[in-house]
């Protein structure tokens, strides 16, 4: 029942009795209004695997699905959450990419996100969890509302196929450097592939020394590059994977300072951080956000949300420094 990783912020309650919460969220939940404060103070401080074994205990003494009374007694971005926290990880993507494509318009942030950012082994995961929830195939989905060199880009990330060794291939890096450049910056047009076939398939290790050895040959950083030669969902895929590549939390932090920073903000892309990235490396980012962006998370979350929304990712967040 441990934490999906080391670096979270929310990790193995202690004396954990799943009975005992299962009744304390019936009795939140039971009569006229709800007790938000007693769900955020369980399922805020319970690991995934924890809180998969208070749904069992609600599911045993209640006759109900725990997840069906949180539905019907929520509402708004504090419900969004909760369901969020309720569903095991591949689950959540799975749900989180579903929701991102259905109906009109597709929110290509989400399909990025995910799909830049798990391992080859989450991505398996999701798939086939995608297939068992859904009934669908993922990558079927994928291309039924993408097109173009975007749909490419994620369909070869669903391939699951990057090699995750931490060999580097000198002579190969160079190679590789060599036929980015060649591909975008020093001639007109962009070939769009070659950036596909060395972003999407080599190893993290790989690409950090492609990305010092591009920036010898062209004198400028690999994402500039990217900047400079795409545009739109593409350039958002690509920019997204060299960020994971560099540095995965602050990839995370970025996204969500743009989230809330300005008028309005981006919900669906804060919640899809702070539930999937709690209990995984939730610290890391903290440090990184406030590194870039000189304030914490925790102000800017303050500052951008209000209720029981607000206290429930202020406890994700976890302490304000």
């Amino acid at each position: 029942m441990a934490a999906l990783g080391n670096r979270g912020t929310v990790t193995e309650a202690s004396g954990f009795n799943p009975e005992e919460d299962a009744q304390k969220i019936y009795n939140a939940m039971k009569g006229a209004g709800t007790n938000e404060a007693t769900i955020i103070e369980i399922l805020a401080h319970r690991t995934i695997a924890q809180r998969q074994k208070i749904k069992e205990a609600f599911k045993q003494s209640v006759g109900k699905e725990l997840l069906d009374c949180l539905k019907s007694e929520l509402t708004g971005n504090f419900e969004m959450v909760v369901v969020g926290l309720m569903m095991p990880a591949p689950v959540y993507d799975a749900y989180e990419l579903k929701n991102a494509i259905k109906g009109a318009g597709t929110e290509e942030a989400c399909l990025i996100d995910i799909l830049a950012s798990r391992s080859k082994a989450e991505i398996k995961e999701i798939i086939a969890t995608y297939k068992k929830e859904h009934g669908k195939s993922l990558e079927d989905d994928v291309c039924g509302d993408t097109s173009g060199m975007f749909q490419r880009v994620l369909v070869s990330l669903l391939t699951a196929g990057r090699d995750e060794s931490t060999k580097v291939d000198e002579a190969q890096a160079v190679q590789d450097a060599k036929d980015i450049y060649e591909a975008g910056e020093a001639h007109w047009g962009t070939d769009e592939v070659k950036f596909l076939t060395v972003l999407c398939v080599r190893n993290r290790n790989h690409l950090l020394r492609v990305f010092q050895e591009y920036q010898k040959i062209s004198g400028r950083d690999i994402e500039d590059s990217i900047k400079r030669e795409m545009s739109g969902c593409l350039e958002d895929a690509f920019l997204a994977i060299v960020k994971c590549m560099k540095n995965k939390p602050a990839f995370f932090a970025e996204r969500l300072y743009k989230s809330m920073k300005g008028l309005g903000t981006t919900d669906n892309v804060l919640i899809r951080i702070m539930v999937a990235r709690a209990e995984i490396d939730m610290l890391d980012i903290k440090a990184e956000f406030l590194k870039m962006y000189g304030k914490t998370l925790h102000s800017f979350i303050k500052g951008d949300t209000s209720g029981d929304y607000r206290k429930i990712l202020l406890e994700l967040c976890g302490g304000e420094k």
